[in-house]
C-alpha cells in the first residue's frame, strides 16, 4: 500500500484535478467516504449524538460535506457542528460546502455548546494535511477538549488527526487522539510512523476518485499480505524437503547456544525444508538439544568458546540455498573478519544479524543479496550515529545505509523499516512492545533465511513475509498470553496461525 508525504498528496491531488475530477467532487467523496464508516461502524447512526469540528481548510471542508451528509441522510440523529472560523475565512471548496450546509437548514456554532459534551461520536476535521508548525488558539483548545472532556466519546479522524504532523514522526504540537482514522487514496507518512501512529486509531483508507497511476512512482510503501502473496502460495503436491531450500545458520558459542537455536527453528518454521546450524564444536550439543529437526557443524574453535577465524564455513556453505550469520557469535576479533570474508566470497543470499553486523565499509559493492538485520543500537554503530539520530530519521538513516552499501536494510523497532539498495522502502504495522524481550530477533532472523531458503527468486517478498508474520505472530501470542509473558520461542508456537490469517485473505487466492 503506498504511503504519500504531504507533497505528494497535494501533487497527487493537483493531477487529479488537472484530470477532470474538480476539487469539490474530491471534498466531496472524502466526505461520503467518512459518512459511509460511520454507518458501518456506528450502526444504527440515529442513535449516536454526533459532533463535527471544523477548521477553515480543506479538511474542514470535509468536515461541513460530512455534517451535511448526516443532517440529509440520517435526519434522526443528533447533530451538532461547530465551525472554528467565521464565514469570510472560507474559501473556495470549503465555502461552497459551508453555503450548502447552511442552505439544508443545519445550524453552525463558533465554539462548543454545552450539550455537545453528551456527544457519543465525535468527527475531528480541524486540521488535515497542510499543517505547519502547531496548532494554535481556538483549534488548540479544541484538541485538548478531545483528549479530555470530550470523551469517551469516540473520535473519528477525518484524513489525519487533528495536529498531527503528515511527514514527521513526531509533531510539533498538540495531536488529536482518535480512535479510527480515515485517510483518503492512501495513507500519510505521519500515521505510519512512531509515535505519530499511536494517536491514528485504526487506520481506514478510502478512495475518492485519485487515478491509480498518479502513484506508481511512490516509493515508500505500508506491508500488506498482497505485497508477499507468492510466498504464501500452496505448495506443489510433489514438494520435498529438497524443494524447500537448505538454510545454513552459523552462530552460537559458549553460554549462547540459545540464540543459534531459536535462529535455526525460525527458519524451520518459516517453511524451509531442510537446516544446519553451523557453531563452535563445544555448542553444538546444546544446540542439538533444542530440536531433534536441526542438524549440526561443529566448527573449530578459539579458547573463548567462539568460531576460530580457520573455521570451515566454505565447505560448510557448499550446497546450501542461503546463509544466516550472527546470533550469538559473540564480538571476538576473528568474527569481524570472518563475516567480511563471508559477505565477499560467497554467492548465495546472506543474512547479517547481531554480532555479524560489523564494519562493512571495505566489503565491494555486489548486486547479490545481502539482507542486515539491526537494532537501533546496532545501526547507531554501523553509521557512527546516536541512537537518537538513527530513531529522528529511522527511513532517511534506513534508506542512505541500503543505497550506499547496496543491500537490503531491516531497520528493527515499531514499525519496521525495509529499506532497499533502489530506494524503495516498506513499512511494517505489524507487533507488539510484548516483543520487547530476548531472542525475539534471533527468531526473525531464522525466517528471513526460511523464507529466503523457499523462494530465492523472490528476495523482497520474502524479507517482507518474515518481517510482517514475525510481528503477527507477537501480535497473536500476546493476546493469548498478555504483554508481559510472550517469550521468543512463543513466537515460533503462533507463527502458524499469523501464516494461516495471512494466507486465507481473499486477495491471497
Amino acid at each position: 500500500m503506498k504511503v504519500l508525504t504531504a507533497a505528494e498528496m497535494r501533487e497527487v491531488d493537483r493531477r487529479t484535478i488537472e484530470m477532470g475530477i474538480p476539487g469539490i467532487v474530491l471534498m466531496e467523496n472524502a466526505g461520503m467516504r467518512v459518512v459511509e464508516f460511520l454507518a458501518e461502524r456506528f450502526a444504527p447512526l440515529e442513535a449516536q449524538r454526533v459532533l463535527v469540528l471544523c477548521g477553515k481548510g480543506n479538511n474542514g471542508g470535509d468536515g461541513l460535506v460530512i455534517a451535511r451528509q448526516i443532517r440529509t441522510r440520517f435526519p434522526q440523529c443528533s447533530l451538532t457542528v461547530v465551525l472554528f472560523a467565521g464565514k469570510a475565512d472560507l474559501h473556495g471548496d470549503a465555502s461552497q460546502n459551508f453555503a450548502m450546509l447552511r442552505a439544508c437548514g443545519c445550524p453552525v456554532h463558533t465554539e462548543i455548546p454545552p450539550e455537545a459534551y453528551c456527544a457519543t461520536l465525535i468527527v475531528d476535521a480541524l486540521l488535515g494535511t497542510g499543517i505547519n508548525g502547531p496548532a494554535t488558539g481556538g483549534i488548540e483548545q479544541a484538541i485538548v477538549q478531545i483528549n479530555g472532556y470530550l470523551r469517551p466519546a469516540k473520535v473519528v479522524a477525518v484524513d489525519v488527526p487533528s495536529g498531527m504532523s503528515s511527514d514527521a514522526a513526531e509533531s510539533a504540537g498538540k495531536v488529536a487522539r482518535a480512535d479510527y482514522t480515515v485517510t483518503f487514496t492512501a495513507p500519510k507518512l505521519g500515521q505510519v510512523l512512531p509515535p505519530n501512529c499511536d494517536s491514528v486509531g485504526e487506520l481506514i483508507v478510502r478512495p475518492i476518485g485519485t487515478p491509480a497511476e498518479l502513484l506508481t512512482d511512490v516509493k515508500i510503501e505500508l506491508i500488506e499480505p498482497s505485497m508477499f502473496r507468492r510466498v504464501m502460495a500452496s505448495r506443489p503436491p510433489g514438494g520435498h524437503k529438497g524443494t524447500f531450500g537448505h538454510a545454513l545458520v552459523v552462530a552460537g558459542s559458549r553460554g549462547k547456544t540459545g540464540a543459534a537455536a531459536l535462529c535455526g527453528l525460525g527458519a524451520l518454521r518459516a517453511g524451509a525444508g531442510l537446516v544446519t546450524v553451523a557453531s563452535a564444536e563445544s555448542a553444538v550439543p546444546l544446540i542439538a538439544a533444542h530440536a531433534p529437526e536441526l542438524m549440526t557443524e561443529p566448527l573449530a574453535e578459539t579458547p573463548h568458546g567462539s568460531i576460530a577465524l580457520n573455521a570451515a564455513l566454505a565447505s560448510a556453505a557448499e550446497g546450501k540455498t542461503v546463509i544466516a550469520i550472527g546470533p550469538g557469535l559473540g564480538r571476538q576479533p576473528e568474527i569481524s573478519i570472518l563475516v567480511t570474508s563471508l559477505m565477499e566470497s560467497l554467492e548465495q543470499p546472506l543474512v547479517l544479524d547481531a554480532d555479524a553486523l560489523v564494519d562493512i565499509g571495505k566489503v565491494p559493492l555486489t548486486p547479490r543479496v545481502r539482507v542486515l538485520t539491526p537494532h537501533p543500537g546496532e545501526m547507531a554503530r554501523l553509521t557512527g550515529k546516536t541512537v537518537a539520530e538513527v530513531q529522528a530519521d529511522r527511513i532517511g538513516v534506513a534508506r542512505a545505509f541500503a543505497e550506499a552499501h547496496w543491500l537490503t536494510l531491516l531497520l528493527k523497532g515499531q514499525r519496521t523499516i525495509i529499506a532497499f539498495p533502489d530506494g524503495r522502502v516498506w513499512i511494517n504495522p505489524t507487533g507488539t512492545p510484548a516483543m520487547g524481550t530476548g531472542g525475539t530477533g534471533d527468531v526473525l532472523t531464522g525466517m528471513v533465511a526460511g523464507f529466503l531458503a523457499q523462494y530465492p527468486q523472490y528476495p523482497d517478498e520474502a524479507v517482507a513475509a518474515a518481517v510482517y508474520l514475525h510481528g503477527l505472530a507477537g501480535q497473536i501470542g500476546a493476546r493469548t498470553l498478555g504483554e508481559r509473558s510472550l517469550i521468543a520461542s512463543d513466537l515460533l508456537q503462533y507463527l502458524p496461525a499469523a501464516m494461516e490469517e495471512c494466507a486465507s485473505l481473499p486477495h491471497l487466492d
